[in-house]
């Protein structure tokens, strides 16, 4: 044991990942989630894992370690359930997906530029194929409720503690150090605090006049009834992401980046699992199950916020868009960070003082 006390509020994917490497390395780690771990915007993510999202480049490296560091941790940890079934994507105009297909090969990105009729062998069930798409093999997904609770599964197999439904209602603080967390049972007193809480963040760090300059966009999703496999893997078409699940359902999802548009969310999720069937041949007959409206905090820039406030020791911040992706690198880094001092070069760019201001 490191003899580190450290708490982790927050228990969807990031706040898993983080407990799960802190637990491994030795600390003597709590997490603390306001309702079932899982939390809020793990549960509504579509769980893509790739790097196809990384502008610049330095983020781009970021995410492409973290697509590393799942193949590594999916040995590690049981149940992670991680598939490596590869992405077809075509939901940029022609002239902008050749420049980001250049772009990211130049990086050592595995994509392969495809047309009509290989796109149609990748995906056979794929209605009207684009006559040009990518393709990125070494692309996956993960089911991602299921994913944060196998982490929290091996930290409290390593020792960790893990409280449900707790509500955390304050940071505690001494001499501008924070020094623990205010349940309802009282306060528990760590050496280091971690805000994994996401849309949550803010509501906790304002105990301490600070905020976090972030963005939450919703993004809606919808869910078929289990059926047999449609799809070998992840299909990114404009306005529309599908992908289907090991247990047979398709879910297919749009991202909305102001706030959700007027009218009804039946209508919306009835218009978008049409949309979905109008797509995928094979699930005309097959009905919807449920939508969800997920909550996806984003830092101001986009860009992930990871470290140490230089206003207030004793606390770390780990906010971010997409957490499915950076989750393992961001685990690993910050154990790194809060046990050894090392503050890996890849997240460098990412401090999270670019974005904060006083509540």
């Amino acid at each position: 044991m490191t003899g580190k006390r450290i708490i982790v509020v927050g228990a969807g994917i990031i706040g898993a990942s983080v407990a799960w490497h802190l637990a491994k390395a030795g600390a003597d780690v709590t997490v603390i989630e306001a309702g079932e771990p899982g939390g809020v915007a793990t549960r509504n993510s579509w769980a893509w894992i790739n790097a196809s999202w990384g502008n610049p480049q330095t983020y781009f490296r970021l995410r492409d370690r973290s697509m590393q560091e799942w193949r590594r941790i999916d040995r590690e940890v049981p149940g992670l359930d991680v598939s490596w079934c590869g992405g077809l994507l075509w939901d940029l105009p022609p002239d902008r997906l050749e420049a980001f297909a250049a772009e990211h090969s130049s990086w050592g990105y595995g994509i392969r530029r495809v047309g009509r009729k290989e796109a149609l062998h990748i995906e056979p069930n794929i209605k009207q194929p684009p006559d040009f798409a990518l393709h990125v093999a070494q692309e996956g997904k993960v089911e991602p409720l299921a994913a944060a609770l196998a982490f929290l599964a091996g930290a409290e197999a390593l020792g960790a503690k893990v409280l449900r439904n707790s509500h955390a209602k304050w940071l505690e603080e001494k001499n501008r150090r924070v020094i623990g967390v205010c349940i309802n049972e009282g306060v528990l007193h760590a050496d280091e605090v971690i805000i994994a809480a996401g849309v949550g963040a803010n509501a906790l760090l304002k105990s301490i006049d600070i905020k976090i300059d972030f963005t939450v966009p919703t993004g809606l999703l919808v869910h078929s009834k289990p059926m047999g496999e449609v799809l070998r893997g992840l299909v990114m078409a404009p306005d529309l992401h599908v992908r289907q699940t090991s247990e047979g359902r398709l879910v297919a999802g749009i991202d909305y980046s102001g706030n959700f548009p007027a009218g009804d969310l039946e209508n919306a999720a009835a218009a978008l699992y049409q949309k979905m069937q109008n797509m995928v041949a094979g699930a005309e007959n097959v009905g919807m199950d449920f939508h969800t409206l997920g909550f996806k905090p984003t830092p101001g820039d986009g860009f992930p916020m990871i470290g140490r406030p230089q206003t207030r020791e004793g606390l770390y911040l780990t906010v971010m868009h997409s957490g499915i992706t950076l989750a393992p690198a961001v685990g690993l880094f910050a154990a790194a960070e809060l046990l050894e001092g090392r503050r890996d070069p890849l997240i460098a760019p990412y401090h999270p003082d670019r974005l904060l201001k006083a509540s």
